[in-house]
């Protein structure tokens, strides 16, 4: 009786967090991210590339970004066209821009990113221990298949092909949840391991590390009660995120008039400086 309850809660818990990861829609940026029709009108008539981007730093200037391009530009999608918030990426596949994207999973036909990065971490702990749980139980069967105590062929056969399954999805499994938990340690996305994120100062794959802890509760939030159910629990809501160092991932886009004058900076050579590392490179 207690091998099918515990069978039935991980079995339970395994549907339920698959569900919520596969129908758990990814999130697009927010309205105030995107081209109003007459900067959208203004920015493709305009044929001058110093004018584009003024107009982008204009929209830019506003908003809570920190990262640029690998140029220094800044984020821009061409075919949502908006202004990307920091983490946003575009997914070719489900034709938007996801907030905080990971990755597109074909194990769940869904891209995973702010929505339901952690229902997909739960997912994959749940299928882990499933297939753990069902490899245990089956292996003492497998044991008296080797001594001969099963005599029918079919029952050989069923055992054989579940625990052999069984081991080989945990094997896989283990390596890719393994993978993510490092990431969550680290506070980063697949695409950021790969790609680290660009700050004034340029690259730093640490650049949203806030320690284990606070990493933690960035993706499961400060609820511990709440870490284990797939229940949205996340902190934030997908646009911006803590830094490691603000100073050093500063955006020069949010630097006000009042500032530079306070700052005794002159705006005239500032300007210039400011406008080649505002190379504008359109993402996809």
């Amino acid at each position: 009786v207690a091998y099918l309850v515990v069978f039935h809660i991980l079995f339970v818990l395994f549907v339920w967090t698959y569900w919520k990861s596969v129908f758990t829609l990814p999130i697009q940026p927010g309205k105030k991210f995107h081209m109003s029709y007459a900067d959208q009108e203004r920015y493709e008539n305009e044929e001058r590339p110093e004018v584009q981007r003024q107009i982008l730093a204009e929209i830019a200037r506003k908003l809570p970004v920190y990262t640029r391009t690998g140029n220094g530009g800044i984020r821009f999608c061409d075919r949502c066209q908006l202004i990307k918030p920091d983490r946003c990426h575009h997914c070719s596949v489900c034709a938007m821009c996801v907030l905080k994207m990971d990755h597109h999973c074909p194990w769940v036909n869904n891209c995973i990113g702010f929505s339901n990065y952690k229902f997909f971490l739960l997912f994959l702990a749940y299928s882990l221990l499933y297939c753990l749980y069902i490899a245990a139980t089956v292996f003492k069967y497998f044991i008296k298949y080797w001594t001969g105590e099963l005599t029918n062929g079919r029952s050989k056969f069923h055992i054989l092909f579940l625990l052999f399954v069984a081991i080989m999805f945990f094997v896989s499994l283990m390596f890719l949840f393994g993978y993510h938990c490092w990431l969550v340690s680290r506070n980063r996305s697949t695409l950021e391991a790969f790609s680290a994120p660009v700050f004034q100062n340029g690259p730093d794959k640490n650049g949203f590390n806030l320690g284990f802890v606070k990493n933690l509760q960035q993706v499961f939030g400060e609820e511990k009660k709440l870490w284990l159910l797939p229940i949205a629990s996340s902190q934030g809501d997908g646009h911006f995120f803590p830094m490691r160092a603000l100073s050093e991932a500063r955006n020069p886009l949010l630097i006000n008039e009042e500032q530079w004058e306070e700052d005794g900076i002159d705006e005239e050579p500032q300007g210039s400086g400011e406008a080649s590392s505002l190379a504008i490179e359109r993402e996809t």
